[in-house]
């Protein structure tokens, strides 16, 4: 699998992964990323945030490679500043989204679209969100908010209310016509039906060039699942989620506070020269 280095390609997440505890990419991963790209190496992001919100990281990391964004909704190219594949979620959405308000009204939410972020309804972990992405929404009523070019919806609430809301959108029947994933203890996103990481991923295989490439994905998240298993090699931090070490081909000993995207790099550059 780890035979020729220049056609291996590693995707990881950001939140819980490459950022550390205080959003910040640890210096001992940003060298190891500059050594495997430095010998051939592909590497590349697949994260729930906007093309907006990454843009301050991806100066950081100077990317060559297209991104995964908005969960899989998008795959994204920063030198060309190009959609390279999208999908997004059916009209029903607003129609959706005003009936889980009506009768969950102290969710906090956001409408992601390509050029920008709109906030329907701010609660203290919508605005820990917005704090933490560092991005300037726009806020309007759900009816107001343009149409078309919905790439998610995501809502926000206290940890202990999201199984609540899990609930509530499988008794209406929504979970039929969409997807949800949680992305984090306080967040519930609706995506496109068949729409994650992972099925990103498998079209990320069909641009051009990428054929004959080796995936390997890394997360933490429920979000995170179905890339990981989509990839040649799923690996996770050790501070992932149960659910996600559960269903990943190795679990690092690294957290993404002591480096964990390091220590996969390590191991592949290790693998390509035994």
């Amino acid at each position: 699998m780890f035979e020729d280095i220049t056609k291996i390609i590693i995707f990881s997440d950001m939140d819980g992964t490459l950022l550390n505890s205080k959003k910040q990419i640890n210096g001992i991963d940003r060298k190891a990323i500059e050594k495997f790209t430095s010998l051939g190496g592909k590497f590349t992001i697949a994260t729930g945030r906007t093309i907006q919100s990454f843009r301050q990281y991806q100066s950081i990391l100077n990317l060559k490679m297209p991104v995964i964004m908005y969960n899989g909704a998008m795959i994204y190219n920063y030198f060309t500043d190009k959609i390279l594949y999208s999908q997004s979620l059916p009209e029903l959405s607003r129609k959706m989204t005003s009936e889980i308000l009506n009768i969950m009204p102290d969710t906090g939410g956001e409408v992601v679209r390509a050029d920008g972020t709109y906030i329907f309804n701010n609660n203290e972990y919508e605005t820990l969100h917005t704090n933490l992405c560092r991005i300037i929404p726009e806020y309007m009523n759900i009816n107001d908010i343009p149409e078309g070019g919905w790439l998610k919806v995501l809502f926000a609430l206290a940890p202990e209310y999201i199984p609540y809301l899990e609930i509530l959108v499988k008794q209406l029947g929504y979970d039929n016509q969409v997807n949800f994933v949680r992305s984090a203890n306080i967040f519930l996103e609706m995506l496109p039906k068949g729409i994650s990481k992972g099925s990103a991923m498998n079209e990320y295989k069909k641009l051009d060039g990428m054929n004959d490439f080796k995936f390997i994905a890394v997360g933490d998240f429920d979000n995170d699942i179905e890339m990981i298993q989509s990839a040649d090699l799923g690996v996770c931090p050790a501070n992932s989620e149960e659910s996600v070490k559960n269903k990943s081909d190795i679990v690092l000993n690294s957290t993404n506070d002591e480096g964990a995207v390091s220590e996969l790099i390590n191991y592949v550059i290790e693998k390509t020269e035994d």
